[in-house]
């Protein structure tokens, strides 16, 4: 599936009608978000949906929600730009993910992740009576824009609410996400958020001093 196509489509659809849709947007971090807003803010009035459980520390968690906030308010948005903050619901993201706390990033305990967040997004989006929900998190490289997607498209049927299909990554999206990061002088953070991930990292990192002391 050309996802990125699929999204193209929509937005042509849009432009022939008088009508500004309003799209509820799941936000991992400012970073990410930035490039979708700047492409998507023409043709949607955007609520960002800050919904992230997995991310630690707590610290940590707030530092990215505090950048999310800050672009919001810098961006010179075409429509209407607001944000939903929720509950850090960080209990519940590792009972979710109880079982596959060893499972190499990206394989089923991201999975369990994508669920959890798009499904909260598809919930709030049918309760506040949104148009469409739709992630950020396909214009990362490291994200599966394929499995977010299908998840995507079974919570639009669940809940019978329109999900806007993307593949954010493409026609460059990720480099741009990276000049309007340096634009805005956003936090870019270095692993991905969940308590595995940052020990990953830390572990990587560890490696890497070590073998530069060894040389």
């Amino acid at each position: 599936m050309n996802y990125n196509k699929l999204m193209e489509e929509e937005i042509s659809k849009i432009k022939k009608t008088s009508t500004i849709p309003n799209l509820l947007l799941h936000s991992c971090c400012a970073p990410c978000s930035s490039h979708v807003i700047d492409l998507l803010s023409p043709y949607f009035n955007i609520t960002i949906l800050y919904y992230n459980p997995n991310i630690e520390p707590y610290e940590e968690y707030l530092k990215r929600k505090d950048e999310e906030i800050k672009f919001i308010k810098e961006y010179p948005n075409t429509n209407n730009l607001n944000i939903i903050d929720c509950d850090y619901d960080n209990n519940l993201y590792h009972q979710t993910i109880k079982g596959l706390e060893h499972e190499k990033e990206g394989g089923a305990r991201c999975i369990k992740c994508y669920y959890l967040r798009l499904e909260k997004t598809a919930q709030i989006a049918k309760e506040k009576k949104f148009d469409y929900f739709a992630t950020t998190l396909t214009v990362s490289p490291l994200k599966n824009s394929s499995k977010l997607n299908e998840i995507g498209s079974k919570l639009s049927i669940i809940y019978n609410i329109k999900y806007l299909y993307s593949d954010f990554k493409k026609k460059e999206g990720y480099k741009h996400s990276i000049e309007l990061s340096k634009q805005y002088n956003l936090y870019r953070q270095d692993y991905c958020g969940c308590i595995y991930s940052f020990k990953q990292r830390e572990y990587e990192k560890s490696l890497k001093e070590n073998k530069t002391a060894n040389n």
